[in-house]
Formats: C-alpha cells, structure tokens, sequence
C-alpha cells in the first residue's frame, strides 16, 4: 500500500472533468471493494493515524476554498456512500472501522460548512409556533435567492441546448434517481400522520404499484433520449452536484438528522414544480422526444401536492419541539444555500 501523507496532488493524482482527485482518494477508494474485516486488518492503527491525517488536510484545504479539494472531498464521500445505497455484487467494506474514521471526518467537514453559510441568528429568529413557523419557512425560501434561480427561468428555459440539458439531467441524477431510497430510508422510526404522509409519497414514487411508471425509472428514460452511458456519471458530476446527493443520502440515513431531513426533503419537493414547468418549456423549445420528460410533466402536478401535504402532515406536527424546530430550519437553509450554489456555477457566465 502506498503511503499518502498528505492532501496535496501528487505526480499520480488523477484528474476527473471536475477537478483533481488525489492519491489519497484513489488509496481509500481501493478498500471499497474489500470486506470490511479485510480492510481493517490490513490498515494497522499506525496507518489509521495517517490517513486521518491526511483527510483532515484534505478537509482544511476544502475549507480554505480548494476547489480540487472540495471536489476530491465530496467525490470521496460519494463513492463511500455508495455502500449504503447500492446492493453489490461482491464484498464491501461497509462496517470497516477504518473506513468509519474516514467517513466521519469527511461528514463533519461537510456539516461544518453548511452551517458556516447560515446567517447567524437566523435560525433562532424563527417563531415558536408551528404555522407561523411555517410560514417563515416559506417566506425564507421565497426571499432567498435561489427561488425562482435566473438558471431555470432564463437560462434553461431560453436558451440551454440539448447539450446543457443532457449535462443538466446527469448532474441531477443524484437525487432524482433516487428519490425513492431516499424517503425510504427517511421513513424508518417514524409514525402517525408523518410515516403516512412520507408513505404517501414513496407510493407515488412506485408509480402506485405499476412498475412501468416508477419515478426513477421514467427519470432514466431521459438518458435513453441523450444516450447517456453508465460510466459517463462519476466523471460527469461536479463537487456541488455531489455535495447535493451527499448532504440528501447523509440526512435521510442518520435518524439524528430526521429533522434537517423533513426540512431538506420538503423545499426540494417544495421548490420543483416551478423549475421542471422551464425545464418541460426547454424540452418543447428543442423539439426533444415526449417520452423523455413524462418524469418533469408528473413532478409538476405531484410535487406541489406533496410539498402541501409534507407541510400540513410532517413539518406541522414537528414544529410543535424546539429541538425539531430548529433542526428543520437548519436542513431548510442547507437545501437553499447549497442549491444556490449548484445552480450559480451552472450559469453560462459562471463558466466564461
């Protein structure tokens, strides 16, 4: 095993479409497909410290601003997360303890700066109330500067290509073509009208029962229209567009998260039908097949009736605790700050 000791690029670093991802990934990425056991007899405790060390530096450059740095972190921790949302066909190192050492760093790396991007005090300003909290949810949302984002409005309603529609579609990929595991593993511990409402929608996601009509299966249709491969993903997406399916499979797995997920989950859905009516406009404007956007055309109708009743039937009742309260804003804002970010650098000035 080749010993990386720090977070710098080296002469064997590869380099993605997005970014540089360091030896440092390469050498963690390698224990992916090994069992946990395997993994956590062949990396000594000595060589634990290293590597901990090495994702710490890898994290502070991210911090400091790093692009190559946030990049290789988040495709890490995508290729980590893996384990937990994909069924393998072999061995993994699922339940490794080196591999938990990693994970979790690179995790509280990324929490930390999605909390450094909230606006001290903003949470704490929120009522106490449940619909008046509510209701400064959605008058947050709505004063934030992604609602509403110039990308769908102008951009790719006016002006995108098939080309930017294609690059657009993989990069949402990873959380719209698994939305389904996502509320499925949201859903474990809860009850009443949450684990119904959540239900609900997971049923819509199975198309009601009709396997022909599973949302991420009408979803992967657009790749047909686009000719999209199977390898072309991991090398396509860019840091934010990771960092968007990392926060959503983070929150929706770790029942200390349900509240940051109810709040992240709810302005998704909240936010969709607005943007998908630009993206079906763009769709008509290029002349592209009907069957690929049958996905934008159902989540028009559907999202608006979900976000509805994901407000009146999960985030009502848990706004009655403070704890909840504040847990929902915090996941809420999240959403906002790092869709606003995904959607800035898509923007054709962003990229001149």
């Amino acid at each position: 095993m080749r010993a990386v000791t720090e977070a710098e690029p080296g002469p064997n670093s590869r380099t993605g479409r997005n970014g540089v991802r360091p030896d440092l990934v390469e050498e963690i990425s390698s224990w992916l497909g090994q069992s946990a056991d395997e993994v956590d007899r062949n990396v000594p405790a000595a060589e634990r410290r290293r590597i901990r060390t090495a994702v710490t530096a890898l994290n502070n450059r991210a911090q400091a601003g790093d692009a190559d740095a946030f990049y290789a972190q988040q495709f890490l921790l995508a290729r980590i997360y893996q384990l937990h949302t994909v069924i393998p066909d072999g061995a993994t190192a699922e339940g490794s303890i080196a591999l938990h050492e990693v994970t979790r760093l690179l995790e509280q790396a990324t929490i930390a700066a999605q909390d450094a991007d909230i606006e001290p005090g903003l949470i704490e300003s929120s009522p106490d109330e449940p619909r008046p909290y509510l209701s400064w949810i959605k008058r947050t949302a709505k004063e934030h500067p992604v609602y509403k984002h110039p990308y769908y409005k102008d951009f790719i309603r006016n002006h995108a290509t098939a080309e930017d529609l294609r690059s657009y579609m993989i990069q949402e990929s990873v959380v719209d073509g698994r939305f389904d595991d996502l509320l499925a593993m949201m859903q474990v511990g809860t009850n009443g009208a949450a684990k119904m409402e959540i239900a609900n929608n997971f049923w819509d996601e199975m198309g009601n029962g009709d396997k022909h009509q599973v949302h991420t299966h009408l979803f992967n249709n657009i790749f047909k229209v686009f000719d999209v491969q199977a390898d072309e993903f991991e090398e396509s997406l860019t840091a934010n567009a990771l960092l968007s399916g990392n926060l959503a499979v983070m929150l929706c797995r770790y029942r200390q998260f349900y509240a940051e997920a109810v709040g992240f989950m709810g302005m998704l859905e909240w936010l969709v039908p607005d943007r998908f009516v630009h993206v079906l406009h763009a769709w008509d404007r290029l002349g592209l097949p009907p069957s690929g956007v049958i996905y934008h055309k159902l989540h028009v109708t559907i999202d608006s009736q979900h976000a509805a009743g994901w407000f009146h039937n999960v985030v009502l009742p848990a706004a009655k605790s403070p704890h909840m309260r504040h847990g929902i804003a915090r996941g809420t804002l999240w959403r906002l700050n790092s869709s606003a970010r995904y959607l800035d650098e898509r923007m054709p000035s962003a990229a001149s």
